[in-house]
């Protein structure tokens, strides 16, 4: 299924096709997802590439170097070393893994569900319960 961005990239470039001005089309496109509609210069840009010969909808490939830190491979790495001792900081998973601290950050938080570790707090808990032994 097209998420909604695509969806109206889609329906941009068909309106265009048919030859309608980027007025009409960005009207049409707020009628009919309200909120959910691109930004007008959103619409803009993808009513001139279509408009200049451009077929593919999906965004241009942008440069720079890819994530390589949260791995499959990696996140069980971290996985491990957490079920080992679970007292384990951030910054002492980063140094034993060798990945960046907000990565390991990252991986925690959405491949385990965990929340950093405060002060008062001498390990990793599950998000929504409380540690008894600090009340």
């Amino acid at each position: 299924m097209l998420s909604v961005q695509m969806e109206q990239r889609v329906n941009i470039k068909f309106f265009v096709k048919l030859g309608k001005t980027f007025t009409v089309v960005y009207a049409i496109l707020k009628e009919v997802y309200g909120n959910e509609c691109l930004s007008r210069t959103q619409v803009f840009e993808w009513f001139k590439r279509f408009k200049e010969g451009r077929e593919m909808t999906e965004d241009d490939p942008r440069p720079g170097r890819p994530s390589t830190s949260k791995t499959d491979e990696n996140v069980e790495k971290t996985g491990k070393l957490i079920r080992k001792d679970r007292r384990l900081s951030i910054r002492a998973l980063a140094e034993i893994t060798g990945i960046d601290k907000e990565c390991v950050r990252q991986i925690l938080h959405e491949s385990f569900n965990r929340q950093k570790n405060g002060a008062k707090t001498p390990h990793f808990q599950a998000k929504g319960i409380k540690n008894e032994h600090l009340r």
